[in-house]
């Protein structure tokens, strides 16, 4: 189906019998937005892919995380705030991969050519996840039911949070406010100690991993393997060759990993989980009121789209709503396309979600996430 893009593929077969987008309602919007931004390529001779401000990205992405590594096992750094502080820069670097580089790359829209996409794909590897896990969790299921209950695992957390107004409450729910930055800090390192061996068995259950053209065994072990070399090269030659205490080492790394789960958590959550933004449930025919673009346009907003600096840092993020509509075109082009997308969506009544802060956008996360504890929606 056109309107799914690349980010669709066979692969969402079992949960899309549950849900069917309704084709006929304003199908004229999407088509004319993809008309304008298409025009604007053309007419600017510009590649929907990576450019050198893309390359310069990657390479300065990967430099924060790994050059404080090669510092912290040869020893350049001896001091013990000296090795905290490079720990921390990796937490940033971490970040930055994981939302500037290894995001495109998984989406397709990195480069034409499939295997550089692939290559700088697995660097999601060498941050502690999976990226079969990943693709199928945000590409397939994200990008395809956003903020519908039962059908995008972002917004299935366990009943650790509620997260969705569809979603039973219980009673330290009221508590969430407090304990969610907590969770949220834990977020990389619970995906690499434990989510992605509950996801391949959830995954491979409903065919998704199949899907990808891997057995549950292939991916069990291809998860063994990196999750073993992850820990050999993180955690073990720290403690080995760094000049502090092995165990100031390991609460090194368990600081990256809190820096990141809390960039990443913040910035996902201030894109889908806000007052503006609405939430979903599957009817029981499976019927939704809206075709997939307006569905999009819904339950996602923008945010400090003005804060070029952050824009930067984040890989484009805070452009959400045209990265849902165009998950296949690099985050690079994201600014300048926005200004069709806004446009087309006041010309045809759409609603286009965008708080001009970051700040404001955590306070309206914030609120909503107090709401829904307190069972106010």
């Amino acid at each position: 189906m056109h309107v799914l893009h690349d980010a669709l593929s066979k692969n969402t077969i079992m949960r899309s019998e549950a849900v069917k987008f309704n084709t006929k309602h304003q199908p004229e919007f999407f088509k004319t937005v993809v008309k304008r931004v298409n025009q604007h390529f053309k007419s600017t001779n510009q590649s929907k892919n990576a450019n050198g401000m893309m390359v310069f990205k990657t390479i300065f992405m990967c430099c924060l995380y790994f050059i404080p590594f090669i510092f912290i096992v040869t020893n350049v750094v001896t001091t013990t705030w000296g090795n905290v502080f490079m720990w921390i820069l990796m937490g940033f670097g971490m970040s930055g991969i994981g939302l500037s580089v290894m995001h495109d790359a998984n989406h397709g829209s990195y480069s034409r050519n499939k295997s550089i996409n692939h290559a700088i794909g697995l660097l999601i590897n060498f941050i502690g996840g999976y990226h079969i896990n990943w693709k199928i969790q945000h590409n397939v299921l994200h990008h395809s039911f956003t903020n519908i209950e039962g059908l995008d695992d972002d917004i299935s957390k366990n009943n650790t949070l509620r997260l969705s107004p569809h979603q039973d409450r219980k009673s330290f729910h009221k508590y969430q406010i407090f304990y969610a930055p907590l969770l949220y800090s834990i977020l990389s390192l619970y995906w690499f100690l434990g989510k992605d061996i509950e996801q391949v068995v959830k995954y491979s259950k409903e065919n998704l991993v199949q899907e990808q053209g891997l057995s549950f065994k292939r991916a069990a072990f291809e998860i063994f393997l990196t999750k073993l070399g992850y820990v050999g090269l993180f955690i073990v030659l720290p403690m080995i060759f760094a000049s502090v205490a092995w165990w100031q080492s390991l609460l090194g790394f368990l600081l990256m990993h809190a820096i990141c789960g809390q960039v990443l958590a913040l910035i996902f959550q201030c894109a889908h989980i806000i007052e503006e933004t609405d939430f979903f449930e599957p009817s029981k025919t499976g019927s939704m009121e809206n075709n997939w673009a307006i569905h999009q346009m819904r339950t996602t907003a923008n945010f400090a789209n003005d804060n070029a600096v952050f824009s930067w840092f984040i890989g484009g993020l805070n452009y959400q709503i045209e990265h849902h509509l165009f998950p296949n075109i690099c985050h690079v082009h994201y600014r300048d396309i926005s200004k069709i997308v806004k446009s087309t969506a006041e010309e045809y009544g759409v609603p286009y979600n965008h708080h001009p802060t970051f700040s404001g956008a955590l306070k309206s996360h914030f609120s909503v996430l107090n709401r829904l504890g307190v069972g106010a929606i």
